[in-house]
């Protein structure tokens, strides 16, 4: 957070030309006559002035305390070890481990710390935080608004002596924004899944006739398969969200594209002349394929739910009633009192016995051994899963049983007091509750794993234009340079996708209104799809009436005259054939909440 507001505070000139203006008013007005609000005006004016001035005065505090350092490597290791096994989901979650990796180094480095000879030391690894930045240059700060991670690494004071032993400030390109050498494994793993959603697509129509309730076994499955895929919406998300965020830091000129004029503006040089035409048609491919997947399981929606509550359900009290009963037993055995109390802590937050309480009997609880003939525990099975509460409650005791450190002035930890057994299960527990929240609200994290509003926001760019230009023209816009392209070079495969990218404007409009919250933004939006939608409408009826006249008079066109045109050399071509056909069939196009029928538009304006 201090990270962001500091970095906006930065690039946004309105904020310091609107707080000049109101001093100047304040001024005029005489609101400003007392002490104490000169001073305030002072300090606000001082903060303002000075870059980094947030950043700067916490580095300052934190140097203070002793130790801050090893915490600040704790939670870069937390980083590090979260994008190693891809502990995250959104790509929000993702950007920011990076944000908090590259923040942290900056607060580290300084007078009172070295972060060169903490790496010397092992205790973080720089080696591999480099690698990571070398391979996402680039992430959102906030709306359209990009940073270089490596920007934090060269602010850092050791960064001089130390700068041979970086790659991630080199300005090349990464593989990771190659697009088009992203699509085929893109376009593998959406065919995999499509695959195997459609068949527990039609076992849910068959399972739907049978009085018995699904197994165990099958919610796992659909849970796994739910959770697996809002994992490929969200790096299929990413992969555009990069590309884009770095095509803005990195705008194309007048040597490197010749179609580029020399006085065009720089979000012109940044979308629509910095894309060539394989990477808009990869773009909108992976647009149809995140929308389509979308689309999919929202419709199955219902059903991931309830085999979600009841998957997470049982897995929790499975693990509270069954598997922490052997570590129970040890700890009672072996009378580790804090570490009983921890377990115990653990059951009772989210326990639900089957009769309504515990049983007296359980041999664990006395640190006894089961009888041979063996101890039945019976876990009820029920379609709810646990609070957010209980869920945050179980994961920090858990955590504070496994975690490797215990902190910086205390080398003990409870894990070394525990069993291997039981820290596996638990370890293993631990983490396959990371997706629990996530899973259990399903609809939200699904649209924030396809959410690509930020393709439209361009408020920071028109801040720059210094008044000239209160909106830019469509043909800066992304959701139009994309359907532009389709009808302007008339490719038969990437017709089915034209609508496509107009639902980009449905996302924005929605992250205006739920995010921002704001009505001139979701005004500007509509205003801007009243005329795309226009100009689409306008050009795709020309294009229709013109590619059926030239296949009607194909038709009509005597085979005779083709034949003897054919023997002097001269070929009449068949029209190419292209895939009209499926957008005169949609009658209920959704956009900005209003369903649109194209198949009647067409007709109007053709007839």
């Amino acid at each position: 957070m201090f990270a962001v507001l500091d970095a906006l505070k930065n690039m946004k000139s309105s904020v310091k030309n609107d707080y000049a203006q109101y001093r100047r008013a304040a001024g005029f007005l005489k609101k400003m006559a007392d002490p104490q609000s000169i001073q305030e005006s002072q300090n606000l004016s001082m903060v303002l002035a000075n870059h980094d001035k947030i950043t700067n005065t916490l580095k300052e505090k934190l140097e203070t305390i002793p130790g801050y350092e090893e915490i600040l490597a704790d939670v870069i290791n937390i980083c590090l070890t979260y994008l190693d096994t891809r502990m995250y989901v959104t790509p929000e979650e993702k950007h920011v481990l990076f944000k908090v990796m590259g923040f942290g180094l900056y607060l580290m480095d300084g007078s009172q710390s070295n972060i060169y000879k903490l790496d010397s030391k092992k205790r973080i690894s720089l080696s591999k935080i480099d690698k990571y930045f070398k391979q996402l240059q680039v992430v959102t700060l906030f709306g359209d608004m990009q940073i270089p991670l490596y920007s934090y690494i060269t602010k850092s004071p050791h960064y001089e002596e130390n700068k041979s032993r970086w790659t991630c400030t080199a300005t090349n390109n990464s593989p990771s924004y190659n697009i088009l050498e992203q699509l085929q494994p893109i376009r593998e793993e959406h065919t995999k899944y499509i695959s195997e959603l459609a068949r527990h697509s039609n076992e849910v129509v068959t399972t739907a006739q049978k009085d018995s309730p699904r197994t165990d076994e099958e919610n796992k499955e659909l849970c796994d398969l739910a959770l697996r895929g809002v994992q490929l919406l969200s790096s299929w998300t990413v992969q555009l969200m990069e590309l884009y965020s770095w095509k803005l830091v990195h705008p194309t000129d007048n040597f490197s594209n010749k179609d580029c004029p020399k006085e065009a503006e720089e979000y012109e040089r940044a979308t629509r002349y910095n894309y060539d035409t394989d990477e808009k048609f990869a773009f909108v491919e992976v647009i149809a394929m995140i929308k389509g997947l979308q689309l999919l399981m929202s419709r199955m929606e219902s059903v991931f739910n309830e085999a979600i509550r009841r998957n997470i359900y049982a897995d929790l009290q499975d693990f509270v009633q069954i598997v922490l009963r052997e570590p129970l037993r040890q700890t009672v055995k072996k009378k580790k009192t804090l570490i009983k109390s921890i377990l115990t802590s653990i059951r009772d937050t989210c326990v639900d016995w089957m009769r309504g309480m515990e049983p007296t009997d359980d041999p664990c609880l006395k640190g006894e051994k089961d009888p041979k003939s063996g101890y039945q525990i019976h876990v009820p099975r029920r379609n709810v899963g646990p609070s957010s509460t209980q869920l945050y409650m179980v994961r920090t005791m858990l955590e504070s049983l496994i975690a490797d450190r215990g902190g910086p002035s205390s080398k003990k930890t409870l894990r070394k007091e525990m069993d291997g057994m039981a820290l596996t299960s638990l370890d293993g527990f631990h983490k396959q509750s990371f997706f629990y929240t996530h899973l259990l609200n399903f609809s939200e994290t699904l649209q924030k794993c396809c959410d690509l509003s930020q393709l439209w926001f361009r408020e920071f760019y028109l801040e720059l234009t210094m008044g000239q230009r209160i909106q830019f023209p469509i043909e800066m816009s992304m959701p139009w340079i994309l359907t532009d392209h389709i009808l302007e070079t008339k490719e038969p495969s990437m017709m089915e996708y034209v609508l496509y990218p107009l639902d980009l404007y449905n996302d924005s409009a929605h992250y205006a209104l739920t995010k921002f919250r704001k009505q001139f933004l979701y005004d500007e939006v509509e205003a801007e799809v009243n005329l795309c939608f226009d100009q689409f409408v306008y050009k795709l009826s020309d294009q229709i009436f013109t590619y059926y006249k030239a296949q009607a008079a194909s038709i009509m066109l005597d085979k005779r005259f083709r034949a003897e045109c054919a023997q002097h050399g001269i070929q009449i071509p068949y029209p190419p054939a292209n895939r009209y056909e499926t957008l005169l069939k949609q009658r209920h196009v959704q956009i900005l909440g209003r369903s649109v029928d194209l198949n009647r538009l067409i007709t109007q304006r053709i007839s």
